[in-house]
């Protein structure tokens, strides 16, 4: 989809665990900071629709497995109209960056909980979080 990045991550193992890095601010795909928060979605949990006219998401998940479903209806976009989903979870650890303007959600999959961080560019004022129901006849997807 057009300004959407899928960018593969690295993890350290060793005996003791691992690590998981997410975002570093000399990578060339790193904007700025504004806030990160982690969300909690359980088996077959859907949060959907978020929009965001001003900043963009770097989004991970750390545990669990994940679907990522993104909406394009910007208008001038090559992919307007497009749907892609993206399964990202440890086996496929790896950042997506959301640009302003696209319609996301996600939904846990599998049997267990799944956690995703959200490294947001901007601290999201409630003016600048669009947000639709995930059944909205808007948005030509079933969850």
């Amino acid at each position: 989809m057009h300004g959407i990045s899928v960018i593969p991550l690295k993890q350290v193992h060793d005996k003791r665990g691992k690590i998981m890095r997410m975002l570093r601010c000399d990578e060339s795909h790193f904007r700025q900071f504004g806030e990160i928060y982690f969300s909690v979605v359980y088996p077959g949990a859907v949060k959907a629709w978020h929009l965001h006219s001003e900043k963009m998401v770097n989004l991970a998940v750390i545990e669990g497995l994940m679907k990522v479903v993104l909406y394009d209806e910007r208008s001038e976009s090559p992919t307007a109209g497009k749907i892609e989903e993206i399964i990202i979870g440890p086996e496929n650890y790896c950042l997506v960056i959301i640009p302003p303007g696209i319609w996301y959600g996600f939904q846990a999959l599998g049997t267990e909980k799944a956690i995703l961080a959200d490294c947001a560019t901007h601290i999201c004022p409630p003016e600048e979080d669009h947000r639709k129901q995930s059944d909205d006849p808007s948005i030509p997807y079933k969850w």
